[in-house]
């Protein structure tokens, strides 16, 4: 894709004009006039989280995406798109707070009466299932399917089981023999209190938001112990499958089961129907929600719209803060990789302006160079790889590429010359990145070419070591807001898997060293001493450089002039129960 000379300026028209329209849902108005604030519910909703007898109960809301997500197996499935799906299908013993804006970082029960307090200095906690739970298909939610859910995370091979999950009793004997999980020792059930009780090896500040993301959601206990596919389970959320087709999409329709328990872990749904349907370019996919066609669509809007968006239809777009990044990673285990001069290259030769340009502009992105975004603890200050700097002698801010220094490198290395393919998603802004850093590779010494695949397809593809895939780019969304999403869980030893489409450690990194500070970091329950363990195993990982940290973003969402209520929460974006239409 041809660069256009004009992207900055046209992502800064529309963060202005957004900003004067819309910033955020404040002040935003629907076509019948109703206000989008946040903090005026009105008529929006009961106290009970219940949407009966509110005027915007009722209708359809369509949503549009590129491509499907992967497998409906919400242990296993690790995108943005279906955990976005799945915040208004699935529930866990604990969630993240529906609510827009910061609170949306709180942890509030689910599934389980209230958060418990952890005893036995952090290693036990103890959760009172919540009764007349029921699943979509009428039955009732048990202790029974609570243990069968968590021991099924390992069963199937969830992408976190060692990372999230691997800290409870009996966890290490399930990951070795996953087929005959039984966390002896580690997982306690009561059916006459309705306890369920977790034991430790160590404490984990951060075991409560690994027990709400969606790998944790509550299950059925009969579901087989493989990937679901295409087959949803039942639901326990406002909202159940009536059916999905991968290559069409899928539609939702109300839960007759549901009540509302706690509305701020699970509210009610405005929309009757949900249909999300598959197959739209990315721009394809702007033209049909600015025509009223779809309500909204999940990938990145194209870099060429921006200036059409922010003059046109600024009453519909919404710019929000966003725990994400684009990187690259490389693999350590394969050439020309396997060399860390080779690696140390690329990450002075990236140019993070120019990336951040074609991904829209500062407005909405802005260059990262480390691997934990400012605003997390953990994150360390100043630029390693820029020009006039190095790992010892940190610049205070990126400057600029340093090519002179790149070259050298890679001659330093014995890589020069050999060729190397870039994997990257097929659309518009991730192509437009892959070609420039195509160039980039080249400019270095490489003999470089680059790869579109699916959206669907490409993740999965970079992550099975079969594929050799020796530098791609991609995109990552943290599950909660810590190191540990960044570090961990990218870099972390538990997370290479070899042969397997569920291999979050797409660089294949592991360093012993660095882990054992990780390890330290995920049992400190002092938050300082937690903050400067993993400061230390970023350092360390920013000298090795597995992978090219690039840019940081703002999330940039498009909704239908029908759309009203807009609702955003940190992780999982706009809320499809909390939104109605006209």
């Amino acid at each position: 894709m041809v660069a256009r000379p004009s992207h900055t300026l046209l992502a800064a028209g529309l963060l202005l004009a957004a900003a004067a329209g819309c910033a955020g849902p404040a002040g935003a108005q629907d076509r019948g006039g109703a206000t989008t604030d946040a903090g005026q519910t009105g008529d929006a909703q009961t106290s009970d989280g219940q949407t009966l007898g509110s005027p915007h109960r009722g209708g359809t809301l369509r949503l549009t995406a590129s491509s499907s997500g992967g497998t409906l197996d919400p242990n296993l499935n690790y995108t943005s798109q279906y955990a976005q799906l799945f915040a208004v299908l699935y529930d866990g013993l604990v969630t993240f707070r529906k609510a827009d804006g910061p609170a949306s970082n709180d942890i509030v029960a689910d599934l389980a009466e209230a958060v418990p307090q952890p005893v036995d200095g952090g290693r036990t906690w103890r959760f009172v299932l919540r009764r007349g739970l029921r699943f979509s298909d009428g039955r009732e939610v048990t202790v029974a399917d609570v243990a069968a859910s968590i021991r099924r995370i390992f069963r199937v091979g969830s992408p976190t089981a060692g990372s999230f999950y691997g800290n409870i009793v009996g966890a290490d004997a399930c990951l070795r023999d996953p087929a005959h999980c039984t966390l002896q020792g580690g997982l306690e059930v009561d059916p006459a209190t309705r306890a369920i009780v977790f034991h430790l090896h160590d404490p984990d500040a951060e075991f409560l938001p690994k027990l709400a993301f969606p790998h944790a959601s509550i299950l059925p206990a009969d579901l087989p112990d493989h990937d679901l596919g295409n087959a949803p389970a039942p639901t326990t959320g406002p909202y159940r499958f009536v059916s999905y087709d991968p290559d069409q999409g899928a539609k939702l329709e109300r839960n007759p089961y549901f009540r509302v328990w706690n509305a701020d872990a699970q509210p009610d749904g405005y929309v009757d129907h949900i249909v999300y349907d598959f197959g739209l370019p990315d721009e394809a996919e702007v033209t049909a929600v600015e025509n009223g066609q779809y309500d909204w669509m999940f990938d990145n809007k194209p870099l060429d719209r921006l200036g059409e968006l922010g003059s046109h239809y600024t009453a519909q777009v919404h710019l929000r803060p966003l725990f994400g990044m684009y990187y690259v990673p490389m693999n350590v285990n394969i050439p020309p990789f396997d060399n860390r001069l080779a690696r140390q290259a690329v990450n002075y030769a990236m140019d993070r302006r120019a990336m951040v340009i074609l991904y829209g502009g500062a407005g909405v992105a802005a260059p990262l160079c480390t691997m934990v975004p400012d605003g997390i603890a953990g994150a360390i200050d100043g630029c390693s790889y820029t020009r006039g700097a190095d790992p010892d002698h940190r610049a205070a801010s990126w400057q600029a590429p340093d090519l002179d220094r790149a070259r050298a490198l890679v001659a330093q290395s014995g890589t020069r010359g050999q060729h190397v393919t870039l994997l990257v998603q097929n659309t518009a802004v991730d192509m437009s990145m892959g070609v420039y850093l195509r160039n980039m590779l080249q400019a270095i010494g490489y003999d470089a070419s680059v790869k579109p695949l699916a959206h669907s397809v490409q993740l999965g593809y970079i992550q099975n070591t079969a594929n050799r895939v020796q530098i791609s780019i991609t995109n990552w969304y943290a599950d909660y807001p810590s190191a540990s999403n960044f570090l961990d869980d990218l870099l972390g030893c538990e997370n290479f898997h070899p042969g397997s489409d569920s291999s979050i450690n797409i660089a294949g990194y592991c360093d012993r060293a660095t882990q054992a500070l990780m390890d330290r970091a995920k049992a400190a329950t002092d938050p300082a001493q937690a903050a400067d363990l993993w400061a230390q195993a970023n350092r360390a990982i920013d000298r090795d450089s597995p992978a090219v940290p690039m840019i940081r973003m703002n999330y940039i969402d498009l909704v239908s002039r029908r759309l009203g209520h807009y609702f955003y929460t940190n992780l999982y974006h706009m809320t499809f129960s909390r939104v109605w239409v006209q």
